[in-house]
């Protein structure tokens, strides 16, 4: 299929957390045979910090975000598709966006609406009744989420979708596996994760009282936004990790933790794309609690859980080198058997191809 997607950006990870789970989605469309052409916005100095030049397995179109008449051309260069894709949070005109992908709909051409935010905005929907997307669900021929579960299954239909499909979050092997431990992030406890509002108590909670309840253990904190925070003596600040640095953080501390969004966590089945990165890495992974976790993982064996900063303490406390490698090693196993990208892009092709066969019959009948 020639497929074109509308999203925040492919080639930058720069205040844009989905990066890898495009990167990793898209590697895989490509190796299965699909033409992809990524259209993202000129924003948020995003081409200034790229992560990766323009890949191989897809064509990468920057977009002017200056005026609505450039974004429109933007959507005018995708007529011609098999699927065009709007994700969520693009970040500039995505009112517009959502709006002007809907009229490249035709039978021969698939519109998907791809929420990478889905707990974020079904909130939004629910909370504000003229949100202009809740008029536009209906209209596609498919709402894909990367997390959620049933409850956000259940929650986009009741707001008339046709069909709610997660994809979850995995891993892409090609980018993230084991390396060798670097010196710089050599520590007890790393977390890495942006500065964000529905995130920041978590964080607070999760490691900021962990580090502060065990002074004589080094953590590491990496991720934009946290300059201005205070922080326990014993936690370093690292700043913005680029992707490329993303399995030294994971591979090189004893372990590392996960933090869920709150609304996230408050929805379940909703595994950030840091949990299958530091599985792939064979990292000893501590996540919060959420529903479904066990769905992906195994709690106990393959990753270790905590209700609050108290339990992450006594996790660090308690860990040496070969539990946690034991740990790490489980994981690693069990993400590659089930949670890898290839095992993504097999189920949206088995997806596409029944909707397909549907929309054929429905036009012949």
């Amino acid at each position: 299929m020639k497929i074109a997607f509308f999203a925040s950006s492919l080639v930058s990870a720069y205040w844009n957390g989905a990066a890898t789970y495009y990167r990793g989605i898209v590697r895989a469309l490509h190796e299965r045979g699909h033409r992809v052409t990524f259209y993202e916005p000129d924003a948020y100095d995003r081409q200034k910090h790229r992560d990766i030049e323009d890949p191989p397995w897809a064509k990468v179109v920057v977009y002017s975000a200056a005026s609505e008449a450039d974004v429109l051309a933007a959507v005018e260069q995708a007529r011609g598709s098999d699927l065009v894709v709007k994700a969520s949070g693009v970040g500039v005109h995505d009112e517009l966006l959502e709006r002007a992908v809907l009229e490249l709909q035709g039978p021969d051409c698939l519109v998907a609406y791809w929420d990478v935010d889905a707990p974020a905005t079904l909130d939004r929907m629910h909370q504000h009744v003229n949100d202009p997307l809740r008029a536009l669900v209906p209209r596609y021929d498919m709402v894909l989420t990367y997390g959620g579960g049933e409850p956000v299954r259940s929650a986009y239909l009741a707001f008339g979708a046709r069909e709610c499909v997660p994809i979850y979050n995995a891993l892409d092997p090609a980018t993230h596996y084991p390396v060798a431990p670097a010196a710089r992030f050599e520590g007890d406890l790393g977390f890495l994760g942006n500065r964000l509002p529905d995130r920041e108590a978590r964080v607070e909670e999760f490691f900021l009282r962990a580090a502060a309840s065990l002074p004589e253990r080094r953590f590491l904190l990496g991720g934009s936004g946290w300059q201005d925070k205070p922080l326990p003596a014993n936690v370093n600040y690292l700043g913005h990790v680029y992707t490329a640095d993303h399995n030294a953080f994971n591979c090189t501390p004893l372990a590392v933790l996960n933090i869920s969004r709150e609304s996230m966590a408050r929805y379940g089945f909703s595994p950030a794309t840091r949990v299958f990165e530091a599985a792939g890495a064979a990292a000893c992974l501590i996540t919060d609690a959420w529903e479904g976790l066990d769905f992906f993982f195994e709690p106990g064996v393959e990753m270790l859980v905590a209700h609050n900063g108290e339990e992450v303490a006594e996790h660090v406390r308690r860990l040496d080198e070969a539990v946690a490698r034991r740990v790490g090693q489980a994981a690693y196993r069990r993400v590659l058997a089930q949670h890898t990208y290839a095992h993504r892009a097999a189920q949206l092709d088995a997806l596409l191809e029944g909707r397909t066969q549907a929309q054929v019959a429905e036009v012949a009948a």
